[in-house]
């Protein structure tokens, strides 16, 4: 069985799991979120900032849009409000959705348990992303085991460090956002810029292209692939069902597919799952431990 196949086959298992979570399966309300958007007639959502392809910024307005926010607007207009949009980074997002700053949180802030264990999140994946490495041609990085030793810039809290670190011996440092850590790779500062791989290359692609000439992507073999997806205050059951059927609509209906074209984001995974939603079948997250 492949990797990709005993990933799936896990989400499957995982999903009749937290289908069963108590909360999911009710018209219990656990919480009071989305009463509360409905009356302020505004949904508000932490997305990640200007980081094509994912956050694009207008010059005109100021304000983020790009593949996020249309799909925090999808929400926003299901719930019958207006959609704000927050920058968030990783050293505050978290802050701002247990603050009550944001209601949700839609950026590429993938699963992992340590998170589960403070926020709640909608168990169908929104997208699946792994990280990748951006390194200077001339660097010989072509492998990941090729870091040992040099220095890897991350985000602060990216789950990319503990790998990196402990199976491939890098020397993690950790800086507050892509942009930062793409200035010190470019300065010398990093041997290699670690981030999840879309961002990357859209660096490499995108508008900015011709500053990048230089560098290259070290390795087509994704650094831990995992499931995107949407974050709610821990507990939230109503929001999270409900983000959830919303999910999982946009993967039955191609909405998914059609956004991540739109704005450049790769759309494999996507096609993949749209196909597997219109069978009815759907990935998810890993259920959320027991609330203690």
């Amino acid at each position: 069985m492949t990797q990709r196949a005993t990933r799936r086959s896990r989400w499957a298992i995982a999903l009749a799991a937290a289908v069963a979570l108590p909360g999911l399966a009710t018209q219990a309300r656990a919480d009071a979120t989305l009463d509360k958007v409905r009356q302020r007639g505004k949904l508000v959502v932490g997305v990640d900032g200007a980081s094509p392809p994912f956050g694009v910024l207008d010059p005109a307005t100021g304000k983020i849009g790009g593949f996020q926010a249309e799909l925090g607007a999808d929400i926003a207009r299901r719930l019958g409000v207006a959609l704000e949009t927050v920058p968030v980074t990783a050293s505050t997002r978290v802050q701002f959705l247990q603050a009550g700053k944001v209601d949700l949180l839609i950026a590429n802030i993938q699963w992992t348990q340590e998170r589960s264990e403070i926020l709640s999140y909608a168990p169908t994946p929104y997208n699946l992303v792994g990280g990748a490495a951006m390194v200077s041609r001339k660097s010989g990085i072509k492998r990941w085991e090729d870091l040992r030793g040099k220095v890897a810039c991350v985000s602060q809290g990216s789950n990319f460090a503990k790998p990196l670190q402990e199976t491939y011996g890098a020397v993690v440092k950790g800086l507050r956002n892509i942009p930062e850590s793409l200035l010190a790779l470019k300065g010398g500062t990093c041997d290699a810029s670690v981030h999840i791989q879309p961002a990357l290359y859209e660096t490499l692609h995108g508008k900015s292209a011709s500053e990048w000439t230089a560098f290259e992507l070290a390795t087509s073999v994704p650094l831990i692939p995992s499931p995107t997806v949407i974050w709610t205050r821990r507990g939230e059951a109503d929001t999270r069902a409900f983000v959830d059927g919303v999910i999982r609509d946009w993967h039955r209906t191609g909405r998914l597919v059609a956004e991540a074209e739109k704005w450049n984001v790769p759309a494999d995974y996507l096609r993949q799952s749209q196909q597997r939603a219109q069978r009815g079948e759907f990935d998810a997250a890993p259920p959320e431990p027991a609330t203690r």
